[in-house]
């Protein structure tokens, strides 16, 4: 099942990318493995997928020692503070390590990160996350904070800022998410002219919205239920 649905989405990643006159090649993917068992995990593993990423810091310390340890692994979830002190450690120092921090959504967790980074000496990549739904329910930075927020981010020595991140309205109007999306990729166009030039992913695009993400310039996308089929 899971080598199947792998191919249909690359399928469909393909489709958005001839709409657009945009290369399947530049899109990266992300698998999440929110509640998906580890067994499930290798078979995606195995059928050449490295790039995964949890909502919860918790699930991932439970899942990471008994996976291979050339995954690459990215927080996409609300970073709580208590649990930044997991996610960054030297690579090799206990086991797989996050790559990427998708979900810097203040300042004060920026600080709490770059803080952690610094004790030990190390730079840890990271998003900073906007709010484009102006849902309540979602965390992220208001589009009108987001530029000075990735200002402040981008003074921190010990963090790299790589780009920003968004979730898609909860919507059945394309319109709306078309909205969202487009938004973020206005800002991400806006900050990119005064910032360092690894400034470059633009993440955002789930299992039900991702065409319509790449179809308005997403290069990295968050996938789960159309890989790993309905959540447990």
């Amino acid at each position: 099942m899971i080598d199947q649905n792998l191919k249909s989405l690359q399928d469909r990643i393909r489709s958005a990318c001839q709409r657009t006159g945009r290369n399947f090649d530049d899109i990266q993917v992300v698998l999440v493995t929110k509640t998906v068992p580890v067994e499930i995990v290798l078979q995606a593993y195995h059928l050449g997928c490295r790039d995964f990423g949890e909502n919860k810091v918790q699930e991932w310390l439970e899942k990471k020692d008994a996976l291979p340890k050339d995954i690459r692994w990215h927080v996409i979830g609300h970073l709580q503070t208590n649990k930044v002190k997991y996610c960054v450690k030297p690579v090799g120092a206990y086991g797989n390590t996050p790559l990427l921090i998708h979900s810097v959504d203040s300042l004060k967790l920026a600080n709490t990160i770059h803080k952690e980074a610094s004790q030990k000496k190390l730079t840890v990549d990271c998003l900073v996350q906007v709010n484009t739904s102006g849902e309540a329910s979602k965390f992220g930075v208001q589009p009108n904070d987001a530029e000075k927020l990735a200002a402040d981010v981008g003074k921190l020595p010990h963090l790299r800022l790589k780009g920003l991140m968004t979730i898609g309205p909860l919507t059945d109007d394309p319109k709306k998410t078309r909205e969202s999306f487009r938004l973020l990729r206005q800002l991400f166009e806006k900050i990119k002219k005064s910032t360092k030039p690894e400034f470059e992913i633009l993440s955002m695009g789930m299992s039900s919205d991702f065409e319509i993400a790449i179809e308005e310039g997403a290069n990295l996308i968050r996938i789960g239920t159309a890989v790993f089929g309905a959540r447990q």
